[in-house]
């Protein structure tokens, strides 16, 4: 990811942070989610000379990148408890 990228997913994010507030976003459907995240989304548009749906792909993509690079780092924190080296049962993860 790059530093660029970087930076737009922080600031989406902060501001989903201030908007969004303590929602379970397993209970609130993505689609009011994003609608909440629309006005940043324009902003950076406009800001880039893009369209809307430009940003708001770049955004999935990154989100997405972002949470496999902190699942890899999880599973990696955890594979000396997986390997079950000490005689333990395994910590299994998916």
């Amino acid at each position: 990811m790059t530093e660029e990228n970087k930076k737009l997913l922080a600031r989406i994010n902060s501001y989903a942070e201030s908007v969004l507030g303590e929602i379970d976003p397993q209970k609130v459907q993505v689609s009011l989610q994003l609608e909440k995240l629309k006005p940043v989304m324009e902003e950076i548009a406009k800001e880039r000379g893009v369209s809307l749906t430009d940003i708001f792909i770049l955004y999935m993509d990154l989100q997405s990148e972002a949470s496999c690079a902190t699942n890899e780092k999880l599973k990696d924190s955890l594979s000396d408890l997986n390997d079950g080296s000490d005689g333990g049962m395994p910590l299994l993860f998916k």
